[in-house]
């Protein structure tokens, strides 16, 4: 059975905003996510993001700019890139079971590879990432990068029993050794 890795983008992979990642140019990776994530495609890991968009939905880029994003993290991977990105460009408010915590986005990779995620990875930087892991009874790990140090903030109890690297490249390194 083939590794799969379930990671969040914006806080992992590249930098995040409150005010919203609203361009290609804008998407800027995260120091060594890039080179983690092709260490993960090159010991035969696949590689798969959940990612809420919502930026779409309050009109602050459209589908196409979060494809020319999404182009540009496949260019900087190089290789076969990621294997599979699943984002959801609603609002809480809109109660979609495809936005974190919703495990909408997890059942389409569950499905698009033919395999459970429970007991794999979920690599995230807020609440939202953890609950939604544990909901499809995986392993979640928070980073510090992004919002990772506000959650951290939060002391959620939530929070007790969950792994925490200082980002996506410590993950890597840790996984990998």
């Amino acid at each position: 059975m083939q590794n799969i890795i379930v990671l969040d983008r914006d806080g992992v992979i590249n930098e995040d905003s409150d005010a919203y990642i609203k361009s290609a140019d804008e998407w800027l990776p995260v120091a060594g996510s890039i080179e983690a994530i092709q260490r993960l495609k090159a010991a035969g890991w696949l590689v798969a993001i959940a990612t809420n968009q919502s930026g779409i939905q309050r009109g602050y880029y459209s589908r196409q700019i979060l494809s020319e994003m999404h182009q540009k993290l496949q260019n900087l991977v190089g290789g076969s890139g990621v294997d599979w990105i699943s984002y959801s460009p609603y609002l809480t408010k809109d109660n979609s079971p495809s936005r974190k915590p919703g495990t909408g986005m997890l059942t389409a990779i569950e499905q698009r590879f033919d395999l459970s995620l429970m007991g794999c990875i979920l690599v995230g930087d807020t609440l939202a990432d953890v609950k939604v892991a544990l909901a499809k009874q995986m392993r979640p790990i928070l980073v510090k990068s992004g919002k990772g140090q506000r959650t951290l903030a939060s002391q959620d109890a939530i929070l007790d029993n969950v792994a925490v690297y200082e980002n996506l490249q410590a993950v890597v390194e840790a996984l990998l050794k």
